[in-house]
């Protein structure tokens, strides 16, 4: 479909949608995606298009009024570890560490802005000129980041950095090639003599994923407290585990903790490793 038809089309849609939910104090998400069907399937604007395109502009309306708009496919994609938006008309995606330029592209920048602000306000974050910059998690992991003028001059950007919920074991690695042997025996070695371990790496190196398996040879009798900018660790088999995260300020700029406060506040804790 061209695109100014489709654009006509779902703003057509959306303005009717909000006319039914308008009248409604809450429609579930389930709900809400039968409404949509049902509104879409009987748009006289859609009175000459098949069945199966019905489908996927009732889709698409669901994605921008209840998910993440046209990035939601990445979002559900396990192959997609990083979207990079460079503005609402260029969309890079990174699968199995290669970057690649998308086709999708946001219908207007007005939309890309919405969800921009949407994702912030679900954060309890404000993003505007004052406050250009957001670093935040989603609700499913994932690490958010926005960036707005004037600091990016070609702004606003969008960056959401996935994590793949598979967590993976040293034997795991080995087999896939990433250590060898002699340095799984090393490392296995290190865990067990509780030695200072750095992991150091460019961005989507590994370094999450070596850490997380480092962490499955811990002693499942250990009490361990982890600290990070946004929670990715994953600790399996063992219970006496706390998990603490910077917060940023909130809207008022107040509230801030920081990893120092953090670390601080885990020797107070009696753990046995800080992560």
């Amino acid at each position: 479909m061209d695109k100014q038809i489709s654009t006509d089309i779902l703003d057509s849609a959306i303005d009717q949608i909000v006319d039914q939910i308008s009248m409604k104090s809450h429609v579930p998400s389930d709900e809400m995606q039968t409404l949509i069907e049902a509104t879409v399937f009987q748009l006289p604007i859609l009175s000459k298009h098949s069945l199966v395109e019905k489908g996927e502009i009732a889709q698409i309306i669901f994605h921008r009024m209840c998910a993440y708009d046209v990035l939601q496919p990445y979002l559900d994609d396990e192959s997609v570890t990083e979207i990079m938006c460079n503005g609402y008309d260029h969309i890079f995606i990174e699968r199995r560490g290669i970057i690649e330029k998308t086709r999708t592209q946001f219908y207007k920048d007005s939309h890309y802005k919405a969800l921009i602000h949407r994702i912030a306000a679900d954060v309890n974050r404000k993003v505007d000129f004052s406050s250009p910059i957001v670093d935040a998690r989603l609700s499913d992991g994932s690490r958010v980041n926005i960036v707005l003028n004037p600091v990016a001059l070609n702004g606003p950007i969008l960056t959401i950095r996935k994590f793949g919920k598979t967590v993976y074991s040293l034997e795991d690695l080995c087999e896939k090639g990433s250590v060898s042997k002699e340095e799984m025996a090393f490392l296995k070695q290190a865990i067990s003599d509780r030695k200072n371990i750095f992991i150091s790496g460019g961005t989507g190196s590994g370094k999450t994923t070596l850490l997380n398996a480092l962490c499955q040879e811990i002693d499942a009798r250990e009490r361990i407290i982890t600290i990070e900018d946004s929670a990715e660790i994953t600790i399996k088999g063992i219970d006496n585990v706390v998990s603490l995260e910077k917060r940023e300020a909130n809207l008022e700029g107040a509230g801030e903790i920081s990893i120092a406060n953090l670390i601080k506040t885990a020797l107070r804790m009696r753990p046995d490793r800080i992560i």
